[in-house]
């Protein structure tokens, strides 16, 4: 999906450095409902990114939406619009999207199927909900790609994950690996993404990579992480050093979140709008190739109406910001 706000923020991101760490300790991030525009408006919950946290991993945007009603919100028609320097992750809990992009890729966006896109140097895509659905309800989320793989060539993957059963619980790991599970999908930098739906009352203790920081996303129901409540829409982070992740359904009926994890990110990006560079400078040539249709990003086929023009650019230089250091780093 496009971050389609006429204004969107200026944000950069980098994580704190190394350094030693306390007892584990959840950091609950609330949302913030942005009004996506385009031919048909859409409202957002964004917990990333933030002021309090920016990245977590290479993870550096979320936006969680629906469920809606079709009927009632027209759906999601998102025009042709460009990425640079990152990697879009579409999950969906229900409804279908149609993806197009300038690679020539035509796809669906399911429940329970992931479609990662690369946009490296540049790439575009459109996203419509299609005429079957009726509730449109998921998540769209961003990975910031390192500096070494920034202009990378555009790419796009589809799976299936199957699910993972464990006691009082059930997983899809759709990036990386958790529980002997692993992912066939390319990323380039560690990651973590997985859905986890837990029973009513139910814990699962999970085995984490202990280089890894994590964030829960919950969708539906409240889960406890690591003894701190997380309720829905809310984004639990859990700082680097902790070799197991305890989740527990507080509610009464099953519970939903999305587990997302990698380790911190040591490069400081800049990101505007769907652009993501190290400098001011990026990213006016980036909005300057968007604007003039150069083949930078080249072409949507089969998108019915016009692509989606770039806001305004701020009247200052975007300058980096960086995570607030973890405790222990000061």
């Amino acid at each position: 999906m496009s971050n389609i706000e006429t204004e969107p923020d200026v944000l950069s991101c980098g994580a704190p450095a190394d350094g030693e760490r306390g007892a584990p300790r959840v950091e609950v991030l609330a949302p913030r409902e942005v009004p996506l525009g385009g031919p048909r408006a859409i409202t957002v919950r964004r917990t990333l990114p933030q002021r309090a946290r920016t990245l977590i991993g290479a993870w550096c945007f979320a936006d969680h939406y629906g469920p809606d009603d079709v009927a009632a919100t027209g759906g999601m028609d998102v025009p042709p619009h460009p990425h640079t320097g990152l990697q879009t992750v579409s999950w969906l809990f229900s409804g279908e999207v149609e993806h197009r992009d300038s690679l020539g890729s035509h796809a669906l966006v399911r429940p329970g199927e992931l479609n990662l896109m690369t946009g490296g140097h540049g790439i575009a895509h459109s996203e419509v909900s299609t005429a079957r659905t009726t509730v449109l309800h998921g998540v769209q989320l961003w990975v910031a790609l390192p500096e070494a793989h920034r202009g990378a060539a555009r790419d796009f993957q589809h799976h299936i994950p199957g699910p993972l059963r464990l006691e009082g619980a059930e997983a899809r790991v759709f990036l990386g690996s958790l529980a002997g599970v692993t992912s066939p999908v390319r990323t380039f930098t560690p990651l973590l993404g997985a859905e986890i739906v837990l029973q009513p009352h139910a814990t699962v203790t999970l085995a984490v990579d202990s280089g890894f920081e994590h964030g829960l996303l919950v969708d539906h129901g409240h889960v406890r992480m690591a003894d701190t409540l997380v309720r829905r829409a809310e984004l639990g982070y859990l700082e680097p050093g902790n070799g197991t992740l305890t989740l527990t359904n507080a509610s009464d009926e099953a519970a939903r979140a999305l587990l997302l994890g990698g380790p911190p990110f040591e490069e400081e990006i800049v990101m505007w709008w769907n652009f993501i560079g190290r400098s001011h400078d990026d990213i006016l040539k980036a909005r300057a190739a968007w604007q003039d249709g150069t083949d930078r990003f080249g072409t949507v086929e089969g998108y019915d109406g016009d692509r989606l023009p770039a806001p305004a650019l701020p009247n200052a230089t975007i300058r980096p910001r960086a995570n607030p250091p973890r405790e222990g780093t000061r």
